[in-house]
């Protein structure tokens, strides 16, 4: 059966280090040599996921922005080594917010990838599980035929509604290969943030005091926040945490500050 081998990582909106991390990204998203990477907090108007295509060579780019004043700032993209047939983006209504889709011809069927980045906000929350039921509505209009991929940064941990909402039609590639979700994905030992403007301290400050307010301690947290979800259509050979290794100069400068997911999949 074909195979194909996909990552998805939450590339860091925050460049105050991406001079020094996006040489270590490209390096060992090489080694990874994966046919589709989706991609979140895509920077602008540096545009982050089309740097990495262009130093990967050999990718298409579709790339997909927030909505309203976001747009100018951040978006999503799915980088492809196959032709992409088609192209659809879902406003996920809340915090400016998008889910994109790419239609890939496969070789043996239409190939599905979904790429989503979920609303904010420690434990439950409200507003994303009504993006997950969004995604999943607008997912049912696909062919019953198409393998689906749906990946992404769901801002969600394992045990919050919106993965349960996810695992009622899909089933994670991780979990799948390993029989639990891995130990944690974010946060990396990344060093970065620079606060250039009183609205960053103020930022930083807010989610410290929501972090601690929801998490109820004062401990740094850290829990697992992507996935790779899979319909019948594919089956999982493989699913492991990359994008794990720091940079040979410097042991504070991670890829990102997540980790990546990179899945294995036969289509069926």
């Amino acid at each position: 059966m074909p195979v194909l081998k996909l990552v998805t990582l939450n590339i860091l909106n925050d460049l105050s280090r991406w001079p020094q991390r996006r040489s270590i990204l490209a390096a060992q998203m090489a080694d990874l040599q994966p046919d589709v990477i989706a991609l979140q907090e895509v920077a602008l108007p540096e545009n982050s996921a089309q740097w990495l295509a262009d130093q990967l060579g050999g990718y298409c780019v579709s790339f997909r922005p927030r909505t309203h004043h976001k747009s100018r700032e951040e978006g999503i993209a799915i980088l492809s080594r196959y032709p992409i047939a088609r192209e659809a983006t879902l406003d996920l209504q809340t915090q400016n917010r998008v889910a994109q889709l790419i239609e890939i011809n496969f070789k043996t069927r239409s190939l599905i990838v979904a790429n989503a980045h979920l609303f904010w906000w420690p434990g439950e929350s409200i507003e994303r599980d009504q993006q997950a039921r969004l995604i999943l509505k607008w997912l049912n209009d696909v062919s019953s035929e198409a393998a689906i991929v749906l990946c992404g940064d769901f801002n969600a941990t394992p045990r919050t509604n919106a993965i349960t909402i996810m695992r009622q039609r899909f089933a994670s590639t991780y979990a799948t290969r390993h029989g639990g979700e891995p130990e944690y994905t974010c946060p990396t030992p990344l060093a970065v943030g620079t606060i250039a403007t009183p609205r960053d301290g103020l930022r930083a400050i807010r989610r410290v005091i929501v972090s601690v307010a929801a998490n109820r301690t004062l401990k740094p947290w850290r829990g697992t926040l992507d996935y790779i979800f899979v319909n019948q259509h594919a089956q999982v050979i493989d699913c492991e945490v990359v994008l794990k290794q720091p940079s040979p100069a410097n042991p504070k400068i991670y890829p990102s500050d997540h980790f990546g997911l990179m899945a294995t999949l036969e289509i069926l």
